[in-house]
């Protein structure tokens, strides 16, 4: 069973990472809007803690498949909710820069142990093990190749002061479709 369910899953991830990417469902979106409905979709889940938000989100428009976009913050935002602490703070900027986009979510959780930084965004894996009811470890694998076929980039990195900080550089666009 085991075996069936990791193969529906890796077909899954490969779709999903392939032609699909491309072809589905492409369209102009406002990034900042997609995040601000990520926040809300997710708020049973920040108010029971008793999350607060620092949010500065530039308006960005942005080609690409919305529905893949909408997992990217949602996954990133569930992960933030999931290791904050009660009443902490969730932070996030979403900016336009010159050659890019720049999205940074923080959170106040316990970060992420320097020899766990590497394996983050493998398939399957899994950081705290008090949270494996919750996941099956697919998330910020699924998260990396989405910006990966986005021609960005995304890096984990523990905060100086407490806590994680995630960060994504989407190229900015010409007239290619992501």
């Amino acid at each position: 069973m085991y075996k069936a369910t990791q193969t529906r899953i890796q077909t899954y991830l490969n779709d999903v990472a392939g032609v699909r990417i491309v072809c589905a469902f492409i369209d102009d979106n406002r990034l900042d809007e997609q995040i601000r409905q990520a926040v809300l979709s997710l708020e049973t889940k920040w108010t029971e803690k008793e999350i607060g938000f620092q949010v500065e989100l530039e308006e960005v428009k942005y080609t690409a498949n919305e529905g893949l976009f909408m997992h990217i913050w949602i996954n990133l935002l569930d992960n933030a909710i999931k290791f904050s602490p009660s009443k902490g703070t969730i932070t996030m900027f979403l900016k336009q820069e010159q050659d890019s986009v720049k999205f940074i979510l923080e959170d106040e959780g316990p970060g992420i142990e320097d020899d766990v930084k590497s394996r983050i965004f493998d398939k399957f894996y899994q950081v705290d093990g008090s949270h494996k009811a919750e996941g099956n470890g697919l998330g910020l694998a699924l998260v990396k190749r989405i910006v990966d076929s986005a021609g960005g980039t995304i890096k984990a990195e523990n905060r100086e002061y407490g806590g994680c900080r995630f960060v994504i550089e989407l190229p900015k666009q010409k007239d290619e479709i992501i």
